[in-house]
């Protein structure tokens, strides 16, 4: 019962909320673990409940009719998913699935829309969730769209990089293991070009490919490949610059390239 109570007051969404309205949430909740590759729910699954990721992390894809994968986003820490059955969808449409063991709060939707109803700031955090997920699905389906399969590839590389990286003396280490399969679900694209594609780029010196770890070594050299970036590898690749500035002579020129609008 505490450690239920403990996971919502850790979730932004939940912070405001006061200690009879948390308590009245984790009476009706129920905290489930699930180990890698554990099913959460299915398609066609009923949707009547809302799910709080606390550890781990979950990835949301679909499986078209000629059994191919295409995943949707990955949940992490302190998210919630699910939450479209808040807005009539009676029935899941896609397959979450654990990509490390992880543990879920499973929250009643009718328990989350009397929430929503007495706290109109959780709507506008639930619909805000919403519309940023869908911002980088409609960004990785136009990066889809007349790339070939090495672009398609590089993009998704930094992509991860500027949510997930963690700067190693080697340069920027993904933060995020993910299999030569999960890439190219990720891309559209087969596992064995994926692994093709991380080779060339390692020939190239852009990335350094170890067990389900990859570092990007040149992120500039990498984001050259596209035509444009998006705001947040912008960033990554500026900071990456000035940090570099701080051990070299004379002054690097700055990275520019026509950015997708945020």
């Amino acid at each position: 019962m505490e450690e239920k109570l403990w996971y919502l007051k850790q979730a932004n969404l939940f912070e405001q909320l006061s200690p009879e309205e948390l308590a009245r949430v984790e009476s009706r909740s129920r905290v489930q673990v699930f180990p890698r590759k554990g099913i959460v729910y299915l398609p066609n699954d009923s949707g009547h409940s809302v799910f709080l990721l606390t550890s781990g992390r979950i990835r949301l894809y679909h499986v078209t009719s000629e059994g191919k994968e295409t995943v949707l986003t990955f949940i992490e820490p302190g998210e919630i998913f699910g939450e479209l059955s808040l807005f009539g969808q009676a029935q899941r449409e896609e397959f979450a699935e654990a990509m490390e063991k992880s543990t879920i709060v499973r929250i009643p939707g009718d328990e989350m829309q009397q929430l929503m109803t007495d706290r109109p700031q959780i709507v506008l955090q639930v619909t805000r969730l919403m519309g940023l997920r869908r911002q980088r699905m409609e960004r990785r389906l136009k990066a889809l769209l007349f790339r070939s399969n090495r672009d398609r590839l590089v993009y998704l590389l930094l992509e991860l990089g500027a949510k997930y990286g963690k700067t190693c003396p080697e340069g920027l280490n993904l933060g995020i293991r993910l299999s030569h399969q999960d890439m190219a679900s990720m891309i559209g694209s087969t596992r064995e070009t994926v692994t093709v594609l991380l080779g060339e780029l390692q020939y190239a010196r852009s990335l350094i490919v170890k067990r389900r770890q990859i570092i990007l070594t040149n992120l500039e050299q990498l984001a050259n490949v596209l035509d444009e970036v998006t705001p947040e590898v912008e960033r990554l690749i500026e900071n990456s610059a000035r940090r570099a500035q701080q051990s070299t002579t004379p002054q690097q020129q700055p990275f520019a390239k026509r950015r997708i609008p945020e």
